[in-house]
């Protein structure tokens, strides 16, 4: 067995630490698992970070840092303002391969609600998503995908406030896949929107559209 490297980088160690927070839920994340993970020593991980919470503080600091370039992203790989929004509502539904996925982040969203530093940060998070999707609609609109008269603001808020509580109710149900289940109820708040049915459809409508519930 090769000797774990000395030293990691701050991004291994949060990349790691997000990879167990998909696999482990809140009483099973531990500094020695993230560590273990990382291919690190955990007495590095508390001479760099501290705390389990401090380093949770960090990993949450970073992933409202990088809401952006997730945009960006998907923009990039998509294209179509429309193709954008409906990538990342399956991006979003990849938090959900399982009922005791969802059960898992709801266990961080406590910890998210109750901890006010976390609680700063996931803010911070959620205000620069609401962003990204305003401005996704503002682009769909200037294209044409969407109509003119579409209400920007209003429109990227409940695509937000649809997904998050999509989400849940395929929990409830478990019918199908996650990713088909939230594409289907983002469809049924863009339709009314569309300036034309079929346009802009993108690769992921169809994914999602195919067969019903």
């Amino acid at each position: 067995m090769s000797p774990r490297p000395r030293k990691a980088t701050d991004d291994q160690v949060f990349d790691a630490a997000l990879r167990l927070m998909g696999r482990l839920g809140p009483s099973e994340l531990t500094l020695a698992a993230i560590a273990e993970e990382a291919g690190v020593t955990a007495a590095a991980l508390v001479q760099r970070f501290g705390s389990r919470r401090d380093l949770q503080l960090a990993v949450a600091k970073r992933v409202a840092d990088k809401t952006p370039d997730l945009f960006a992203e998907l923009r990039a790989r998509h294209q179509a303002p429309l193709s954008t929004i409906r990538a990342y509502a399956a991006c979003y539904a990849g938090m959900a391969d399982s009922p005791a996925a969802v059960a898992r982040n709801l266990g961080y969203l406590l910890q998210d609600l109750t901890d006010p530093d976390l609680n700063i940060r996931v803010r911070a998070q959620a205000r620069r998503t609401r962003i990204g999707l305003r401005l996704l609609v503002r682009d769909a609109v200037r294209a044409g995908a969407l109509k003119a008269n579409t209400d920007v603001r209003a429109l990227a808020r409940t695509i937000e406030a649809v997904l998050g509580g999509s989400m849940l109710a395929w929990a409830f149900y478990h019918e199908g896949a996650a990713a088909r289940w939230l594409g289907r109820d983002l469809e049924e708040i863009l339709r009314p929107h569309l300036a034309e049915p079929l346009r802009d459809a993108g690769p992921s409508r169809t994914n999602v559209t195919r067969k019903g519930r």
